[in-house]
């Protein structure tokens, strides 16, 4: 946030910390591989049960920071005739979904091997149920 290409962005730093921002990453952004936090079956879903905690393990694949963790969804249609899906991620095909960017409030530096570890409550927005 002290030098975004030169500039001092440190002012707009709380700001930018108070909604994810949802954009198309850059598949060479990723530096981790990648983690499936839930596996919901939509045609057994109860209320409630999309807001969850997982914890997650992601493994440097290169010497790099880390900036943002990126969050998004595959979709798979198993319960028909031809199996289908599509992924909402940095390395598939675009979709207007994009993907949702969760910045850090300090830059990681990590190593290739290296594992960044944790937890992510993902919770239903109370006012729109459509949102997290």
């Amino acid at each position: 946030w002290e030098n975004v290409y030169g500039f001092d962005m440190t002012c707009i730093k709380k700001q930018a910390m108070l909604e994810p921002l949802v954009d198309t990453v850059d598949r060479n952004q990723i530096v981790t591989n990648c983690q499936s936090l839930k596996t919901m079956d939509i045609s057994k879903m109860k209320p409630g049960d999309a807001s969850f905690t997982a914890s997650f393990k992601l493994v440097a694949e290169r010497n790099d920071y880390i900036h943002a963790l990126v969050a998004y969804f595959d979709v798979a249609f198993t319960n028909c005739h031809k199996v289908t899906g599509f992924s909402t991620g940095p390395k598939s095909r675009a979709t207007h979904w994009k993907q949702t960017v969760l910045y850090l409030e300090d830059v990681v530096t990590i190593c290739e091997g290296e594992a960044l570890v944790g937890s992510m409550t993902i919770a239903q927005n109370s006012k729109n149920p459509r949102d997290v």
